[in-house]
């Protein structure tokens, strides 16, 4: 597992030079308005979304991404069990990429995402493919 940190920026083209070097690593991938590193050291999935109308740097959404879907049923299952609401699992294709995730919001607002990425994908689509409808309280929220 590693954690997931998604930032909003004015200038994406600057924040990944930036963040190319802070790192010293290149993004794992870039789409339009979008980029993400997958970091060994710290171990961390960084990600940028170009976001004109939200605060610079401000916070888009934390994740937690998992090795396998058995361990985001587990953890869906887990949150639940301890009075959590969350999205129940849903099959997606967001962030450019194909997942399996479950959505909660902590009592601040920040949004948590536990996913596990299946393959990526050239489209930045907000789509649910598969909902358990177990637990669901969200509405097929995604990334962007």
């Amino acid at each position: 597992m590693r954690l997931q940190l998604a930032l909003n920026v004015t200038d994406l083209d600057e924040a990944i030079d930036f963040y190319t070097k802070m790192f010293d690593t290149k993004p794992y991938k870039i789409k339009p308005g979008y980029a993400n590193w997958e970091i060994e050291q710290p171990p961390l999935k960084f990600v940028l979304f170009e976001n004109a109308d939200a605060e610079p740097g401000s916070l888009n959404h934390l994740g937690v991404e998992t090795e396998s879907a058995d361990e985001v049923v587990a953890a869906e299952s887990r949150l639940s069990s301890a009075g959590l609401e969350t999205t129940g699992i849903d099959d997606t294709i967001c962030c450019f990429a194909e997942k399996v995730e479950t959505w909660l919001t902590a009592p601040d607002g920040n949004r948590w995402e536990w996913y596990v990425k299946q393959a990526d994908h050239e489209t930045q689509l907000d789509n649910v493919v598969v909902s358990s409808g177990a637990g669901a309280t969200g509405d097929g929220v995604c990334c962007g």
